[in-house]
């Protein structure tokens, strides 16, 4: 079973930054894509950003020139480094690994006061 462990939320002011990071719980394939999603508190999940097998990145619209997804494939390790942080930005992020389906990590909360 592949279990994807979540790191680097809590709780910062407006304007802050923090950063996460994820990666697989031991050794496994290398994921074709990986990023995270989010969801705030009463709505559904929504795209931050995620890294496909090509290189490309893709960005939500609301997290575009504030956020920075990057990915150490060898490791395969992904990080989001998010800068400007607004209150629209509190919920608990998710990170995501792709190989033939999607495998999920339990999650991390990102709490930002204004």
């Amino acid at each position: 079973q592949v279990h994807l462990v979540e790191s680097g939320g809590g709780s910062v002011q407006a304007g802050g930054s923090l950063r996460l990071s994820c990666a697989p719980d031991g050794n496994i394939f290398i994921f074709n894509a990986m990023g995270w999603y989010r969801a705030a508190p009463g709505k559904q999940r929504e795209l931050v950003a995620v890294k496909t097998s090509d290189g490309n990145i893709q960005y939500g619209d609301s997290v575009k020139g504030r956020f920075t997804l990057s990915r150490e494939n060898a490791e395969n390790t992904v990080y989001l480094q998010m800068n400007s942080l607004k209150p629209e930005d509190t919920g608990v992020y998710y990170c995501l690994g792709v190989k033939g389906t999607n495998f999920w990590g339990q999650g991390t909360q990102v709490t930002v006061s204004s």
